[in-house]
Parts: structure tokens; sequence; C-alpha cells
């Protein structure tokens, strides 16, 4: 089966791994040390992450170490930044609302 950068991303422990990589370069141990699953679990994790090639792997003497492959986030983010584009357009008028709601509120003499 072919995965994509979109299933990397849908699952909130992947988002976590991914953050965790994006700081620094950590084994498969440390990686399943820091969550409250067990190993088999983060190992499967982190070979959907391979194979949507957001991680790779090295080895180093037993150990497997994972990075993160940030450029083949680029669709994802590619995709998302539209939609940024679009709810700070509508959080941008929902403030102005509340700063005119705000501003009749201390005209009528009532408080919040």
């Amino acid at each position: 089966m072919r995965r994509d950068v979109f299933q990397a991303i849908a699952d909130p422990v992947r988002r976590d791994i991914i953050e965790l990589l994006a700081e620094e370069t950590l084994s498969v141990n440390s990686i399943a040390e820091k969550f409250e699953i067990s190993r088999p679990a983060i190992s499967k994790h982190l070979k959907i992450l391979k194979e949507c090639e957001i991680i790779d792997y090295k080895k180093d003497g037993r150990e497997r170490f994972c990075f993160i492959q940030p450029k083949n986030l680029i669709p994802a983010f590619m995709w998302i930044e539209q939609y940024r584009k679009l709810w700070e357009g509508k959080l941008d008028s929902f403030e102005n609302y509340l700063y005119e709601l705000q501003s009749k509120t201390k005209e009528n003499g009532t408080r919040q």
C-alpha cells in the first residue's frame, strides 16, 4: 500500500514523534521511552512514518536512530497553508466583532 504525508500526520502519536525528531535525532528506544504506549506500537508508528518517507533510519552499532526528512512534509504544509489564510481572516473578523461588543458594553455603562 502506498502511503502519503497525510497518513503520517493523521495520528497524534505520529505528530508527536515528528515534533520530537524535528528537534533531534533519537534512537528507537529513546522515542519509545517518551510515550506511554508499547514499544511495538511505537515501532508500528515509526514504520508508517518511514513508509510515508517522513523519517529515515541510520544504524550505529546495534542501535537504530531515527531522523526526520522535513522536505517530505512540504505537501501537507502547502495544503494547510491555504486554510491558515482563510482562518486568519475569520479570526480577525471575530476579534473585531468582540472589540465592537466590548466598546458598546462600555458605552452603555455595563460591565462584562
